[in-house]
């Protein structure tokens, strides 16, 4: 592990996550290149503002669920080589549904240099602390359609008021969100703005 990365479970007691590229349960079908195993981790930074995410969502009944954090650029470029692969149409239906495989990296759904790379983005959901239940968000994690955009027509009241809760609470502990993807939050003061690591997460 790099200096000023650490497994945000080692010092955020309390986040649930489940790390999708590390599993069968991904836009690309398969573990993803660089994810050896199923956590999350993310600089000091980081860490210390999800911390405080954590304890403001739980003051409104809410927990957080991590799924992606650092991302290894070598994890990048596997997303790459996949959407240069002929469509098998096994992930589809659930995370592209209305788009190629190349569209998502010109549509802004995947990036060729992503900001997860530097490691103070991370991919999250909210779930309701008295039943363990994943709170409505109107679409999945790695949705690629317009109905993961903030503000999309379609969705129900109570999804929207989740999204703008998560969104608060997020932008108040220091983070930026990303337009096309509700899930996706950056720091504002991230600590290494230019830098793209690639060490795997193991």
């Amino acid at each position: 592990m790099k200096d000023d990365f650490v497994f945000v479970d080692d010092v955020t007691s309390g986040i649930r996550w489940d790390a999708k590229y590390a599993t069968w349960d991904n836009f690309t079908g398969k573990p993803v290149d660089g994810y050896l195993v199923n956590r999350v981790v993310g600089t000091t930074a980081l860490c210390a503002a999800l911390k405080k995410a954590q304890e403001k969502a739980a003051s409104l009944g809410f927990g957080l669920l991590l799924w992606d954090g650092y991302r290894p650029q070598h994890a990048v470029d596997c997303f790459l080589r996949w959407s240069r692969q002929p469509e098998d149409g096994r992930t589809k239906h659930r995370h592209y549904p209305r788009i190629g495989r190349a569209e998502m990296f010109e549509k802004g759904y995947v990036a060729t240099r992503s900001g997860h790379s530097r490691g103070s983005t991370v991919d999250l959901t909210l779930y309701d602390l008295a039943s363990g239940e994943l709170v409505p968000m109107g679409g999945d994690h790695d949705l690629m359609d317009p109905i993961s955009h903030h503000g999309a027509e379609g969705i129900k009241p109570v999804e929207a008021r989740n999204r703008e809760h998560l969104r608060s609470l997020m932008e108040s502990c220091g983070f930026k969100a990303y337009e096309r993807e509700w899930w996706h939050y950056t720091l504002d003061d991230e600590p290494y703005p230019d830098t793209y690591f690639d060490f795997p997460i193991a």
